[in-house]
C-alpha cells in the first residue's frame, strides 16, 4: 500500500514524508495517473464532471484532481493532514495553470473536524480508508460533504491483505512508529454509505485495490 492519510499530522508526516512525496511526484510526471487512480478519476467523470466541484480526502500531491479539473470540474478541495506534499502540489498546480482553482488544508480530519469544510458535488478518498482506524465514521462525514458521489478505493479483505497489513504494523512498531495500516470490512463501509442515502454503483478492481463507487440516492 502506498498513499494514505489518517488521524495525526506527525504520526502520518513521519511516513508520508517529503521523500515520499517526492517518489510520487516523480513517478507522475513520468507515467501520470496509476491504474487504480485512473479508475477513481473515471468513476467520478461517468457521473458527470463538468462544472461541477471536487472534494478529495488524502489527495497527495493531487494528480486524480488535476485531471478531474481538466476533464471539467471547476475547482478543487484537498483535505491532507501531513505537510509533506504541499511544496510539490504547488508546483504541478502552478505549470497546469490551476493553481486558483483548488484550495489546500493541511491538518483538518474531516471524520473529527469536518464542520468548516465546503461541501462538493463529488469526494473522492484514494489510498485513504486503509490508514484511518475507523472508516465508518470518516465515510459517513464523506458522504455529508457529498451532493452526489462518493468514490473511494480500500483493499480487499483476504488473509493476505491482512497479513501484508499485519506485518508492516509489527515492522513500524519495531522501530517505533505510531502509523497502522487497517483492512476494514467492505460490507461495514459499503453499509456506512447506504445509511447516508447513497447508492453503491460499483466496485472495480484496479490491481491490489477495489474502487467503490456510490451516489445520492
Amino acid at each position: 500500500m502506498d498513499d494514505c492519510c489518517g488521524r495525526g499530522q506527525a504520526r502520518y508526516g513521519d511516513v508520508f514524508d517529503e521523500r515520499f512525496a517526492g517518489d510520487l511526484e516523480r513517478r507522475y510526471r513520468r507515467r501520470g495517473l496509476t491504474r487504480a487512480e485512473r479508475r477513481v478519476a473515471d468513476q467520478v467523470e461517468g457521473s458527470g464532471v463538468a462544472g461541477t466541484s471536487v472534494l478529495e480526502v488524502g489527495g497527495g500531491i493531487g494528480a486524480i484532481q488535476l485531471e478531474l479539473l481538466g476533464h471539467g470540474a471547476t475547482r478543487s478541495t484537498n483535505l491532507e493532514l501531513s505537510a509533506a506534499y504541499e511544496d510539490r502540489a504547488r508546483a504541478l498546480l502552478d505549470e497546469a495553470g490551476r493553481a486558483a482553482d483548488v484550495r489546500r488544508i493541511v491538518g483538518i480530519d474531516l471524520a473529527i473536524d469536518g464542520a468548516d469544510v465546503p461541501v462538493a458535488d463529488h469526494v473522492v478518498l484514494h489510498r485513504v480508508v486503509c490508514c484511518y482506524p475507523d472508516a465508518v465514521r470518516l465515510l459517513a462525514a464523506s458522504a455529508a460533504h457529498a451532493r452526489r458521489t462518493v468514490v473511494f478505493s480500500h483493499p480487499p479483505r483476504t488473509w493476505v491483505t491482512r497479513a501484508f497489513v499485519g506485518m508492516a504494523n509489527l515492522m513500524m512498531r519495531m522501530r517505533g512508529e505510531e502509523y497502522r495500516g487497517y483492512v476494514h470490512s467492505p460490507v461495514a463501509m459499503y453499509d456506512a454509505l447506504r445509511r447516508a442515502g447513497f447508492t453503491i454503483d460499483s466496485v472495480a478492481r484496479a490491481g491490489w485495490w477495489r474502487i467503490a463507487s456510490a451516489h445520492r440516492a
